[in-house]
């Protein structure tokens, strides 16, 4: 998904939700613009508030328009918590499980990697960043793709303590392991799922 200027984004959503924005520049020049007051939530309506943390969504995991209100729908026909099941479809995705494991730096890195065939799952090469992963799957570097410069420096950078307690990962073997179902973590998440939701129910 082409998504353009990620600064300019980040600045109209107000959060930083692209790897480029989660830097000391980006957080000064938020904390002057609400010096200015040029947000004040009480002079936004419901809809532009839905409509923002909609794009946070949609922005933070990279996915389309068309992508995200088919999980909207299914959450919604599915449970009675419909968050729960929204976000755990959003954090199934293959891509961002890479991402979550620790072998790509941002999602779009991650997505990348699945489409030019780099990852297998429980020993298939799959090239669908949508692929929805399931608990026991075992996520891997593909044999022929181990000695790219991706993964061989990776023990320099990988950060073992990032990774959610709902998978592992063993750093030597290029392998990861979904152990349960993905957790969903307000205190963690950039955007308001309901409000995506209220957004979707209009």
């Amino acid at each position: 998904m082409k998504i353009g200027p990620k600064f300019k984004i980040a600045k109209r959503l107000g959060a930083p939700i692209f790897a480029k924005t989660q830097t000391q520049k980006f957080a000064l020049s938020e904390a002057r613009v609400g010096k200015r007051g040029k947000r004040r939530p009480g002079q936004m309506s419901d809809y532009k508030r839905q409509l923002l943390e909609k794009q946070k969504m949609r922005y933070t995991y990279g996915i389309s328009e068309k992508q995200l209100r088919r999980y909207v729908d299914e959450a919604v026909e599915k449970s009675h918590q419909p968050i729960a099941v929204l976000m755990e479809r959003l954090e199934s995705r293959l891509d961002n499980v890479i991402y979550r494991l620790g072998l790509a730096k941002t999602r779009q890195m991650a997505r990348q990697m699945v489409s030019h065939g780099h990852i297998t799952v429980n020993g298939r090469k799959l090239t669908v960043p949508s692929h929805k992963v399931r608990e026991n799957d075992e996520i891997a570097v593909r044999d022929g793709s181990r000695e790219s410069i991706m993964f061989t420096s990776l023990g320099d950078t990988h950060e073992a303590a990032a990774v959610p307690a709902w998978l592992s990962f063993d750093l030597k073997k290029l392998t990861g392991t979904v152990k349960q179902k993905p957790v969903y973590d307000p205190a963690e998440a950039l955007f308001d799922p309901a409000q995506v939701l209220e957004y979707y129910s209009r």
